[in-house]
């Protein structure tokens, strides 16, 4: 075996962006022939796809049914723009009649490598962020894996863009809906809906009490939801089909804006609630470091009973972050609380984090007020089970 210490080994470059990406698979009962089928076409499909490098096919020792995909990338972004391209989604169609809805897609940068040839890599690790959320691993795909909040209610969003100059029609028709059927069964109910938009950016942000995944199949199928995703599927920036399950599916991952945080404070709230939301202009890559750090704000503004903010939950994917925020006072009367900003570090360390374009700045107030008219979101529709 060759070893790290061994003088011929040669270093990879500091540049080396090559990614690794592993799929988990868990074969259907009696699908096995047509996965492996469905395989040998699909491999040398991917293999005349650009940035790719090599792929192996393993299948558990332990259990038959479980297999592993791996493969290797020239760097991420190549991969993330074909796994994100309607030809990726039409490639892999025929694989998703031989495999479970608890898929997993893992991505991970290579930083060494040791083979007979020699040793490489010399590629310093990304440092992990204090007090970082443990997340479920990046590429999950299938029905959304939500714990519950501190109140016992799970919470979820789904994110998607209407075609530029549709904006209006679209929020016309996602707020005149009739509310479909809260209760799903005797352990599960859907609490709240909270709609918002940005621009052309739509986001739907859902409570549940029970099992998300029962909920949402169940919103799904209700005639009121299913005749408003019909009207708006013309605006929709890219086409979807609900009526296929497998083009459902696709859909809704790649909609899927999970909650990465949930903070609400221990004591009783009296009065109104004002319900808000803002949508960050995240620097490309920095999605992660943002969420983390109105995480951490918002452990520490739910901590204190007189605080403005009652509640807030953080919905990450990606560079898609929004803050939905319960506030004991209107936004505009503490912008600091409304972004989730305590203070000039704070402020500093988001904004090199933010595009906050030439004259941004969240250290003032003038800079908070105006960041907050710039990138608060409109509320199109917030319905509580109770009304129906």
């Amino acid at each position: 075996m060759t070893t790290l210490s061994e003088p011929q080994a040669q270093q990879q470059a500091e540049t080396d962006t090559r990614l690794r990406v592993m799929l988990m698979l868990e074969i259907k009962d009696g699908a096995q022939q047509r996965f492996l089928d469905v395989y040998e076409t699909l491999r040398h499909q991917v293999a005349s796809v650009p940035g790719h490098v090599s792929d192996q096919l393993c299948q558990s020792i332990n259990d038959p049914r479980q297999w592993l995909i791996t493969s290797e990338w020239e760097d991420q972004e190549t991969f993330l723009e074909w796994v994100d391209s309607p030809a990726h989604r039409e490639m892999v169609k025929p694989m998703h009649g031989c495999v479970s809805d608890s898929f997993r897609s893992l991505r991970y940068s290579i930083l060494r490598e040791t083979s007979a040839a020699g040793v490489t890599g010399t590629r310093a690790p990304a440092e992990v962020p204090p007090g970082l959320p443990r997340t479920t691993p990046a590429g999950h795909v299938g029905p959304p894996q939500a714990a519950p909040g501190p109140d016992g209610v799970t919470r979820h969003a789904l994110t998607f863009t209407v075609k530029p100059g549709s904006e209006q029609k679209v929020a016309r028709i996602l707020s005149g809906y009739t509310s479909p059927k809260a209760e799903v069964d005797e352990t599960t109910r859907l609490r709240r809906t909270s709609l918002f938009m940005h621009g052309n950016r739509v986001v739907r942000a859902v409570e549940v009490i029970g099992n998300l995944g029962d909920a949402l199949r169940h919103v799904a199928m209700q005639p009121e939801v299913r005749a408003v995703e019909e009207a708006i599927n013309p605006y929709l920036e890219e086409a979807r089909q609900l009526g296929d399950p497998q083009a459902a599916r696709a859909f809704f991952a790649k909609a899927a804006l999970p909650a990465e945080h949930q903070a609400i404070a221990g004591s009783p709230v009296s009065g109104r609630l004002h319900r808000h939301a803002v949508l960050y202009p995240v620097k490309p890559g920095n999605g992660q470091a943002v969420a983390a750090l109105l995480a951490e704000h918002d452990n520490l503004a739910t901590a204190d009973p007189t605080g403005p903010v009652a509640a807030s939950f953080v919905f990450h994917r990606e560079d898609v972050v929004v803050r939905l925020v319960d506030l004991r006072v209107p936004a505009e009367a503490d912008p600091a609380a409304a972004l989730g900003v305590a203070g000039e570090r704070e402020a500093t360390v988001l904004g090199r984090l933010l595009d906050l374009g030439a004259d941004g700045d969240l250290r003032t107030v003038a800079g908070l007020s105006a960041f907050l008219a710039a990138r608060a979101m409109n509320p199109v529709t917030d319905r509580s089970s109770q009304e129906g």
